[in-house]
């Protein structure tokens, strides 16, 4: 076999190989794309539910100025937080949104924060 033959023969090895790389990876994108479709509920599909028209008369004004004093207070409290972890400023900082998010921790991991949340005090 001379040079050129097994130099021919390497290439074509290798296009081969990357060929069928290839092809088994387009073949896994569609299967996900079809687990995509099948599996996956399209969110604008739904159509939201309308909020009750109704209201309680005997609602008072107090507790939405309350809500209103704790939304800013959360707000400052959040942006102080995350002003912290990144030392820097509250200046540059702007909270658009936020949301609770549960607490998907195992037991022994709550238990665990619990013992040196504990200790501390």
């Amino acid at each position: 076999m001379t040079l050129a033959e097994a130099l021919l023969e390497g290439v074509s090895t290798t296009v081969i190989g990357l060929v069928i790389v290839f092809a088994v990876l387009a073949i896994l994108w569609g299967v996900l794309v079809l687990m995509r479709k099948l599996f996956y509920k399209e969110s604008a599909q739904e159509a939201p539910k309308p909020a009750p028209a109704v209201q309680p008369a005997a609602v008072p004004e107090a507790p939405a100025v309350q809500a209103a004093a704790d939304e800013e207070e959360l707000i400052a409290v959040l942006t102080a937080a995350v002003a912290a972890s990144l030392n820097t400023s509250t200046y540059h900082l702007h909270i658009k949104s936020y949301r609770r998010i549960g607490n998907n921790a195992p037991a022994w991991n709550q238990a665990g924060l619990n013992d040196v949340i504990n200790s501390r005090f």
